[in-house]
């Protein structure tokens, strides 16, 4: 007869994609918009997978959760993307247990990231869990472990000085823009998309070049009004968008379109022009290099751009892998603790009756028997030998589910 109550036998994984072996375009394929995300989560509880997070940028999409097999989520990746399998097994990755937790703590503290101590991954995976959770896909372990790397990524931040120094794709950008245009206080530029790259670039643009000639467009034109209220600069309606290139002369791209919205079609210009595309997917089509005087630069090019700051920052890795192993180690016995907790509160249960039998029979036996000083006697007895089994599984070289198959084995027990 068929038994449908085998319990599954479920592991940790960390499946994904980034800049490391997938290129712009294709990190694009893969990327995943909030509703994307949403609706990744929504099939992921249709096919029965209980905890996951699912992250999004422009440097990586990954998947952290619990799966039978790693395709179950590399299926959700690309099922609710632009990518294919096959693209997949190309460039993605897979980690199993404590790689996919290594890995998710190398993530968090920006340790993987494309330009060394950039942090603003961190928001990305607070974020990615209170969806998670608010959709009840995220168990007690997903949750001590997003913690756990919130806690490294805060105490590697305030302890080390990897991420001192103003570096990032944004900053990167406008460093490109002063070393390369000439009089940039007195030229025409144009940022097309506020997200958050956008703003960034657009304040690093305000602060270093010290241009009045800077004008903002966005879709939705009261995100761009907003931020140039703060800034004093020009808003223009997205219907103007062909009317602006022509007067410009850097252009600043950072939409979240999943689609080119700049093109040579759109391009009538009568004077050089610098693109800097720092969208993912692409948001500028590649045909505008094809005009005399057009040079597009995209983000991936910027996030290779090194100084002496990131070179000081890689002296600070070794001070911060210290905090991860630390704050790791934690973790990890917590884990081990709860794994093994309910073999213990089940030894101790079982030890439990048998010194209520023990009691019972020999307080039928012996005239003048003294159970209260028997009970006190027998408790520290049993509290002490379950002790010494827990230290024993807390043990760093204990194999943990051997020895719980074990104890379970000699006593008898069955831990719920």
């Amino acid at each position: 007869m068929e038994n449908n109550n085998v319990p599954k036998h479920l592991y940790f994984y960390s499946v994904g994609l980034s800049y490391k072996k997938a290129d712009a375009e294709v990190r694009g394929q893969f990327s995943l918009d909030a509703i994307a995300k949403t609706r990744l989560l929504e099939q992921a509880k249709e096919e029965g997978i209980e905890s996951l997070i699912v992250t999004s940028t422009c440097n990586r999409t990954e998947i952290y959760g619990f799966a039978e097999h790693p395709f179950q989520l590399i299926k959700l990746i690309c099922d609710n993307s632009n990518g294919s399998v096959d693209a997949f097994q190309k460039v993605g990755f897979v980690y199993k247990n404590q790689e996919a937790i290594n890995h998710m703590f190398r993530v968090g503290t920006g340790l993987d990231s494309q330009i060394l101590g950039d942090f603003e991954i961190i928001s990305q995976i607070k974020t990615s869990f209170a969806h998670s959770k608010s959709m009840n896909l995220a168990n007690a372990f997903l949750e001590r472990l997003v913690n756990a790397v919130i806690q490294a990524s805060k105490k590697i931040k305030n302890e080390t000085e990897i991420s001192s120094g103003a570096t990032s794709v944004s900053f990167a950008s406008v460093q490109y823009i002063l070393k390369n245009v000439e009089d940039i206080g007195n030229k025409n530029i144009l940022l097309f998309g506020t997200g958050k790259i956008g703003r960034n670039t657009c304040e690093n643009l305000v602060k270093h070049t010290k241009n009045e000639h800077i004008t903002l467009i966005n879709r939705t034109k009261d995100k761009a009004e907003k931020l140039a209220g703060k800034l004093n600069l020009i808003v223009k309606d997205y219907s103007e968008l062909h009317l602006e290139l022509q007067k410009a002369d850097v252009v600043v791209v950072a939409t979240g379109a999943q689609n080119p919205t700049v093109d040579k079609a759109i391009l009538n210009l009568k004077k050089p022009l610098l693109i800097l595309d720092l969208s993912i997917p692409k948001n500028v089509n590649e045909n505008v290099e094809e005009l005399e005087g057009v040079t597009l630069i995209h983000m991936d090019y910027l996030s290779q751009l090194t100084d002496e700051t990131l070179e000081n920052r890689k002296l600070h890795i070794p001070a911060a892998e210290a905090i991860i192993e630390e704050v790791k180690e934690e973790f990890v016995t917590w884990t081990k603790g709860r794994k093994f907790a309910p073999t213990i509160n089940a030894l101790k249960e079982k030890l439990n009756a048998i010194k209520v039998s023990e009691l019972d029979f020999q307080s039928r036996k012996i005239a003048d028997f003294n159970e209260a000083q028997a009970e006190i006697i027998s408790n520290r007895i049993i509290q002490k030998i379950t002790t010494h089994f827990a230290n024993h599984l807390k043990d760093d070289d204990t194999m943990v589910d051997e020895s719980i198959e074990w104890i379970e084995k000699v006593f008898k027990i069955k831990a719920s």
